[in-house]
């Protein structure tokens, strides 16, 4: 089934900007496409700087957003709060696929070639800006698993210690002690990959 976003806009779209995520699930599970597309405008950018942080790369992430809103779609009828708001059941959805999809083998496209230099004025800045981006996002893919998803849950999402404990199902204790872990890790990683890039 290939359910494209874009074109279940509807002229009731502003209506339900007000409405919960929650209640907008409710119609969702009607079969309310422009309940749906709130939820998607809601959360779209969110989730795919979420998935971004724990896959690393930009297609992939994307991929992994639409097919998390697929179930979105698919799970409303069978949908039901078991006292879970929408945005944790939601990121709970996408980090499990995030994590299925690193899981499997990876085929390296053409962009793995990157992309070639802009000739125009400030160039130079966002060459310097992407080339800190790739060293954090390089550093980050090596981290052990639950460290990147806490890490992005919590440093990339906003959320809580709570909040993304239950999006992971372990304690709170556990997501600090993950975070910790992580932060020290990618310090020493980043630390590494800068004195090597400055010798180079």
């Amino acid at each position: 089934m290939d359910l494209q976003i874009d074109a279940l806009v509807t002229p009731d779209r502003e209506k339900m900007q007000d409405l919960t995520d929650e209640t907008l699930m409710g119609r969702v599970a009607t079969g309310d496409h422009a309940a749906f597309r709130a939820l998607v405008d809601r959360h779209v950018a969110r989730a795919t700087a979420l998935a971004y942080r724990i896959l690393g790369r930009r297609a992939e992430a994307e991929e992994v957003v639409q097919e998390a809103f697929l179930r979105v779609w698919t799970t409303a009828p069978r949908w039901n709060l078991d006292g879970a708001l929408f945005r944790t059941w939601f990121s709970r959805v996408l980090t499990n696929l995030c994590i299925d999809r690193r899981r499997r083998p990876r085929m390296d496209p053409m962009e793995a070639a990157g992309d070639p230099a802009d000739p125009s004025p400030g160039a130079d800045a966002a060459i310097e800006e992407r080339q800190r981006g790739a060293l954090v996002a390089a550093a980050m893919a090596e981290l052990p698993e639950r460290q990147r998803v806490a890490l992005a849950l919590c440093y990339w999402q906003e959320m809580s210690n709570i909040e993304a404990a239950e999006v992971m199902q372990i304690s709170v204790g556990a997501v600090e002690s993950l975070l910790v872990r992580a932060r020290r890790s990618l310090k020493e990683k980043l630390a590494h990959r800068l004195g090597r890039s400055e010798q180079g």
